[in-house]
């Protein structure tokens, strides 16, 4: 069985909010310095399922899991990450061709570098980024290859050819099988992701990673990065926040809820 499992690159969602800073003429995020990007959380989790579904496997069974991201040289910090976690190869588009992309640019250059894997039975990839939130990659990627979709997941089974998915729900959870190849988004609730051992981390270091160009995924280069996009940044802006505080007067409960009555009614708020 062969599980591929979507990785990004993201700056730490740790960072206090008042050193982010906007290029708003730019519409871009201004990297913090010295703050090293981490992995998305999210998408640590989905390395996590990957490992799960490994160790239920059949003691004869083989499983291959491969990361793949897109990132510059600056994502193989995560790649070695997930790697000593477990992982047993990873795949880099770090071409700057691939720069800039939207969600739809992610999804196709990521969709195309499945299809160069060969047989992947299961894709795996965070419920969303923890950058930007949009959590489209996953189910546009199974859009653009085909097969089902399950999203949300906090457990996962594959059984005879089938996946089985406990997802989250806003009320509960639910079980959803789908037939392989699919893919599956992982949420947080998947649980606590393990410790890279001693024998992993050593192992990592002569595990392959492979560095792939637009033209090995046989992509133009009007396809993928900046020129595949398809997302219109109108404005891209840190909120200013102007809050007042006013406090209503009167003499004794009764006046004081009735005069906050009115100042609710004269601000339109009720």
């Amino acid at each position: 069985m062969h599980i591929a499992v979507c990785i990004k690159q993201i700056p730490d969602p740790e960072i206090a909010p008042s050193l982010f800073r906007v290029d708003e003429e730019t519409k871009q995020v201004i990297t913090v310095p010295g703050m090293s990007p981490v992995i998305s959380p999210f998408d640590e989790q989905a390395i996590e399922a990957a490992l799960k579904i490994r160790d239920a496997a059949e003691e004869n069974a083989e499983v291959r899991i491969t990361a793949l991201t897109i990132g510059d040289e600056g994502a193989r910090g995560i790649v070695k990450h997930v790697l000593a976690l477990g992982a047993d190869d990873a795949v880099m588009m770090s071409d700057p061709a691939f720069a800039d992309s939207d969600s739809f640019a992610t999804a196709f250059a990521l969709s195309k570098a499945i299809a160069k894997l060969g047989a992947v039975d299961l894709v795996l990839a965070g419920r969303q980024a923890a950058d930007l939130d949009a959590g489209v990659v996953g189910p546009g990627l199974a859009e653009l290859m085909g097969v089902p979709a399950i999203t949300f997941a906090r457990k996962i089974e594959v059984v005879d050819g089938t996946v089985r998915v406990v997802r989250v729900l806003g009320d509960g959870s639910e079980t959803v099988e789908a037939p392989l190849p699919a893919v599956v988004t992982v949420a947080h609730e998947m649980g606590n992701v393990r410790n890279a051992s001693l024998r992993e981390t050593m192992r990592a270091a002569k595990k392959p990673v492979e560095a792939w160009a637009p033209a090995d995924i046989n992509a133009e280069a009007g396809e993928i990065g900046a020129n595949g996009a398809r997302r219109n940044v109108e404005r891209l802006y840190v909120p200013a926040k102007d809050s007042t505080c006013e406090f209503i007067d009167g003499d004794g409960p009764e006046a004081i809820a009735g005069a906050l009555a009115r100042r609710l009614v004269e601000e339109k708020i009720v």
